[in-house]
């Protein structure tokens, strides 16, 4: 029941009056069987026909999904056998398929192809989903089955898988509030659904900022510096925007990343940076400050009632981390080598800038000096420099290598790996059905010629699609009734989109984003997970970026790149010269990317560690932690609170985004094992397929690590992953 949490909701009445429609009876509501969310699909293996489904179809297919749910739920209920795995745990692990069918289509859509008319009917049907929430995990006879059955498990000879389940099911329980009294309980549901409303604010301004957001060019001398394509896009942005002969350069990623590494015009990158960096706090009705203050002030009242000190303890409580301190610890060791890099960093890149200072000012007339501040390094300036002493340095330019990273040429590279390592094919289904045209569909098979799963692409921006880069389903795998149901998974990104001249030409961080994403669609592609709770990445939270950030280690493996990297004009494969360069400059500027990334995770577990008093600034708040972190001027949060996501959009990383670091120690020391025994290795690949890709969350994380790599994780091996030790 992974349903989308991030829900917009009206005033109480009017949720009253909507969680009121629901109540309905399933044998009222027999139309609904015709609903194309519902019936079942004609095309190859069931995949969703999208191009049947309109916008009046979803609302009365999540009623009648949860109609029929609530009947699921009464009849495990009113079963009067003694309570056990199959007819209460497993029983209710199996609830809600038909809902969860269509609100996996609708979640899909609202994240890569949002319309207002979605827009309205999520809004419209996320506050049932909340209802139904709640519904489930605070109906006492329900709650009182699954207790019986969690302290029994030792009399009922549960086997491992089946005692995770139940006290995965039980915990869900305890921590939505099956343990409260009645007024304590409706008090939980008037904050769940004000959560809701304020996390589906916040990640709407962000979408409508972004998408307003423009960067405007109109001197031709400005885009000095910037890549060809870039500019081609910029130029076919101003014209959709109605500006032709101008250029327009917006906060999506290539766009905005194409500005700072590469403009040599410093004002255009400080636009651009600034743009980014205050978007959502602006003056504006985008403006997330209030919906922040909401979101802390509502996730402390729950983590109060719910026998938590803060939240931060109520997250961290069901996870391999156990503790606030325990993450912190992490992130600390990590810390103290990423900033003393940073100063090496910075330290080089002052030396070019001040030769360019020197050369201005000697240009300069009589008596006209440059201003102090402009021999400094600004944070706008960081990405620009590090590019101009990565060539300086190793003579690389990310423009000499994109040729050959086009990006079909990087899937193919990425397909190739997962045969050598598991056997598996990919084969293009050009007749199934899409989301979207850009969207590309494969029929997975193993080693056996088996059917694995369907797995779809979506790489490119599009104004209705949100920003980053993500991994989901569209049907988890499981068994049922003596069948098992395979996935279908995709995979979307905000990658550099092709121009008229060239194909998508990828960045190697690009090319690691890519390969990351798709190491989330193996994991759930190949779980072998029987319950449909345990499946693919329904895993401990600092466990499910491991699969991701492991397969990023074969991107630039040269045995790979002679593989998959090959000019998108001559064929040509890359020359082992430019294969050096890349390997050379793998750990480059990663005091800057760790310091970044370490610092928002901190960041992030401060805001939620906190006592929530009153009104927070947000901007005071984030330059005081920066302040007792000894935050480099240089660099900033890799993403400001206003715009993190992954933090207030939804629980998913609240005071989590540390796992990223977390699973990096596990990626670092478990690549080790293929460097040591071979990147292809049979045997090795054969464990990690079954300790880490097939069994889901059916055994402990920890457990299935040390099963895999032969011991626990040390954070030594990421501080070598990563050239700080």
């Amino acid at each position: 029941m992974k349903l989308k949490q991030q829900i917009m909701l009206g005033a109480t009445a009017a949720i009253m009056a909507a969680c009121a429609q629901t109540t309905t009876n399933v044998s009222d509501m027999t139309n609904q069987k015709t609903n194309p969310l519902l019936e079942k699909s004609a095309a190859q293996y069931e995949i969703p026909e999208f191009a049947k489904i309109k916008y009046a179809d979803y609302q009365p297919a999540i009623e009648y999904g949860i109609a029929k749910q609530r009947e699921e739920i009464a009849a495990i209920v009113k079963n009067r056998a003694l309570p056990d795995f199959e007819n209460t745990i497993l029983a209710l692990d199996n609830v809600g398929l038909d809902l969860e069918k269509a609100a996996a289509v609708l979640d899909a859509l609202t994240g890569t192809d949002n319309t207002e008319e979605l827009e309205a009917v999520d809004n419209a049907t996320q506050p049932l989903l909340t209802a139904s929430n709640d519904e489930i995990y605070m109906d006492d006879l329900l709650f009182q089955k699954v207790k019986q059955v969690y302290d029994n498990m030792d009399k009922l000879n549960l086997n491992t898988a089946q005692r995770r389940l139940t006290e995965k099911h039980y915990k869900r329980f305890a921590r939505n509030g099956a343990l409260l009294s009645p007024a304590e309980k409706d008090s939980l549901k008037v904050i769940n659904q004000q959560l809701s409303e304020y996390m589906q604010k916040f990640g709407l301004n962000i979408v409508k900022e972004t998408k307003a957001t423009e960067i405007l060019v109109e001197d031709k001398a400005e885009l000095a510096g910037i890549p060809q394509n870039t500019i081609d896009e910029a130029a076919a942005e101003a014209v959709k925007r109605g500006k032709p002969g101008k250029w327009v350069f917006t906060l999506a990623a290539p766009s905005r990343l194409g500005v700072l590494s590469s403009a040599n015009s410093r004002d255009l990158r400080r636009r651009m940076y600034m743009a980014y960096t205050s978007l959502c706090s602006n003056n504006n009705e985008f403006n997330n400050e209030e919906n922040i203050n909401e979101i802390l002030r509502l996730r402390q009242k729950k983590a109060r009632l719910l026998g938590f000190n803060t939240f931060a303890d109520y997250m961290l409580d069901n996870v391999m981390a156990k503790t606030v301190k325990n993450a912190e610890d992490l992130l600390y060791q990590i810390w103290t080598p990423a900033i003393e890099k940073v100063k090496e960093e910075v330290a080089d890149m002052e030396k070019l800038l001040n030769e360019e200072m020197r050369e201005k000012e000697m240009k300069a007339s009589p008596g006209q000096a440059v201003e102090d501040k402009a021999w400094l390094i600004q944070p706008w300036d960081y990405y620009y420099y590090a590019e101009k002493v990565k060539a300086k340095k190793f003579n690389f330019s990310e423009d000499d290598v994109r040729p050959y990273f086009a990006l079909n040429n990087v899937v193919n590279g990425m397909f190739y790996v997962a045969n050598r390592l598991h056997g598996t094919t990919f084969t293009e289904l050009p007749d199934a059905p899409k989301y979207n045209p850009e969207v590309t569909v494969y029929d997975v098979k193993d080693k056996a010629g088996k059917h694995l799963a369907v797995f779809m692409t979506d790489y490119f921006p599009r104004d209705t699609k949100r920003s980053g880069a993500w991994m989901s389903n569209f049907r988890e795998s499981y068994t049922l009734n003596g069948e098992n149901i395979r996935p279908i998974v995709y995979n979307v990104g905000n990658m550099t989109k092709p121009t008229k001249d060239t194909p998508s030409l990828l960045t190697v961080d690009e090319v690691h984003t890519v390969f990351h994403e798709f190491g989330h669609g193996m994991h759930g592609m190949f779980t072998t997970a029987e319950y449909r709770g345990q499946s693919g990445t329904s895993v401990d939270r600092n466990m499910v970026e491991l699969p991701s950030q492991i397969n990023e280690h074969w991107a630039t493996e040269p045995e790979v790149l002679r593989h998959y990297a090959k000019h998108y004009k001559t064929g040509e494969v890359i020359p082992d010269s430019l294969i050096k360069k890349i390997e050379e400059t793998e750990k480059f500027n990663m005091g800057f990317m760790t310091t970044e990334l370490a610092a928002a995770a901190l960041l992030d577990l401060e805001w939620h560690k906190m006592e929530y008093k009153g009104y927070v600034d947000v901007k005071a708040f984030e330059d005081s932690i920066a302040k007792k972190l000894r935050l480099p001027r240089e660099i900033t949060y890799r993403y400001r609170s206003p715009y993190f996501r992954h933090i207030f959009a939804s629980d998913g990383y609240a005071a989590g985004y540390y796992t990223y670091l977390w699973a990096e120690v596990l990626d670092a020391d478990g690549f080790e094992l293929f460097k040591e025994k071979g990147i292809f290795d049979q045997e090795t690949a054969r464990k990690y397929r079954e300790y880490i890709l097939q069994p889901g969350d059916s055994e402990d994380a920890m457990t299935l690590f040390v099963k895999f790599r032969g011991h626990k994780p040390s954070p030594d091996a990421l501080l070598r992953n990563r050239g700080l030790k």
